[in-house]
């Protein structure tokens, strides 16, 4: 019987830490209230992680993602990124809603990359990094739509219900499901070979119909899929 390496309980912090910062800036207490560690095992953490230029604090000492993340996830399916841009871009300035890609990472949505639109007079912040259960939101039951039942995480009938709607519908909402009287609307984006993503847009207030929303958001997965070949 092969042994199974320990994790490194360090790293492991170090990585949560990460994801923790990609919700907003936080001070050393509340990281280290979020990682149920002494303040000074926080802070040693955040050092290292400030040395490596993932992590950076204001003047107020508040600490926050550094720059050297966004090197690195420019990175993550960095043809997609690019193919997904241009037409995100698109997206949020002709509906006027902060549009965004997201990908299925093991039980999560995680987004990729956003576009805030350039003259809306107020819009939803959607951070690259942000993530949240599959299964809530709309971006999330656009890719629980993609999965084969066996692949599925634990869910109630009703979303099993709704998620088998989308084929029939073409598109996902959900409205206080991931932040507080939130609105989305997401579409599936099938890529050959490729973990399932959505492209989606949130918004607080909007008077287009979900369904005028969901047909510009295919034609720009349509326009992702032919890019990418796939």
């Amino acid at each position: 019987m092969v042994a199974t390496a320990p994790a490194s309980q360090t790293l492991s912090r170090g990585i949560r830490i990460l994801e923790i910062l990609a919700d907003g800036p936080l001070s050393i207490d509340e990281v280290a209230s979020r990682l149920e560690v002494h303040r000074s095992i926080a802070y040693r953490l955040l050092r290292t992680l400030e040395d490596h230029r993932l992590v950076a604090r204001d003047a107020s000492g508040l600490a926050a993602l550094g720059p050297r993340m966004a090197a690195l996830a420019a990175g993550v399916a960095h043809d997609l990124q690019a193919e997904a841009l241009p037409e995100l871009t698109a997206v949020a300035n002709e509906l006027g809603l902060t549009a965004f890609l997201a990908v299925l990472d093991g039980e999560e949505c995680i987004t990729l990359t956003s576009v805030e639109p350039r003259h809306a007079v107020a819009n939803v912040a959607q951070r690259p990094g942000t993530r949240h259960p599959v299964t809530t939101g709309a971006p999330g039951k656009a890719i629980l739509a993609q999965l084969p039942d066996a692949e599925w995480p634990d869910a109630a009938d009703a979303l099993r219900a709704e998620v088998a709607g989308i084929g029939e519908r073409g598109y996902a909402t959900s409205h206080d499901e991931v932040i507080p009287t939130v609105r989305s609307v997401a579409v599936p984006l099938v890529l050959r070979g490729r973990r399932p993503a959505a492209l989606a847009v949130v918004h607080v207030a909007s008077d287009l119909p979900d369904a005028e929303i969901a047909a510009r958001l295919r034609l720009s997965a349509d326009g992702i899929r032919e890019a990418l070949g796939g």
